[in-house]
């Protein structure tokens, strides 16, 4: 635990890169999960030689219980949907289509200020390294498994600075391996475990992007 609490993300990705040094590889790819992933894998990605780009998540709350997840959107134009919750709770195609659309709107508007015109990256057959700068309940981060998934990587490894241990198991099943610096007791909250965890700026996951040592997807940035 002598890593807590972090000075900020980059300080949290150097950590956690010195645990990821036996997947350098020029063919690695690191997405990060924006914003706050992002500055965290832009560190693991430079350590690594790796190429660095974004997986981006949307959840779809329930309406009007918004925090409520039924599910989630993803880059790659992936949908996890709870089915059975969805069913459960009775909500009408019209009304889950209307979450959908919604935050597909907001998907498009992320996909668009970070990567541009640049196509999304192949993920088949390659080894995945999914970035956040922590773990609270983990839904974000199980529709970025279930994404990348079914995108085709060969390979998956979470990479994450802090996180509760329980969080950590449930999504141990659905990866090959998790990397974690800490699992401190008495987790509340991702931001008690960092001095600076001032919000990311799309400016800011942009500008890691174009300072990304190595960065195929980006040719011209």
């Amino acid at each position: 635990m002598s890593e807590l609490p972090f000075a900020n993300r980059r300080a949290a990705g150097r950590a956690l890169a010195k645990r990821l040094l036996a997947y350098a590889d020029d063919e690695t790819l690191v997405l990060g999960l924006p914003r706050g992933g992002v500055p965290v894998a832009a560190e693991i990605a430079r350590e690594l030689k790796a190429t660095l780009d974004v997986m981006v998540v949307r959840k779809l709350g329930v309406p009007g219980h918004e925090e409520f997840a039924m599910g989630a959107i993803a880059s790659g134009d992936v949908t996890v949907l709870d089915e059975a919750l969805v069913k459960r709770l009775n909500i009408g195609e019209k009304r889950l289509q209307a979450v959908i659309d919604s935050e597909h709107r907001e998907l498009a508007r992320r996909e668009n200020a970070y990567r541009g015109d640049h196509p999304y990256p192949d993920l088949h057959g390659r080894q995945i390294i999914l970035v956040d700068d922590g773990i609270a309940t983990g839904s974000s981060m199980r529709a970025a498994i279930a994404a990348i998934r079914r995108l085709g990587a060969e390979r998956l490894i979470v990479a994450v600075p802090v996180a509760p241990r329980d969080a950590l198991d449930t999504l141990a099943p659905d990866v090959d391996e998790i990397v974690c610096v800490a699992t401190p007791e008495h987790f509340h909250a991702v931001g008690q475990w960092y001095i600076d965890f001032d919000q990311t700026s799309d400016a800011q996951v942009r500008a890691c992007l174009a300072d990304s040592a190595r960065a195929p997807f980006h040719p011209h940035q």
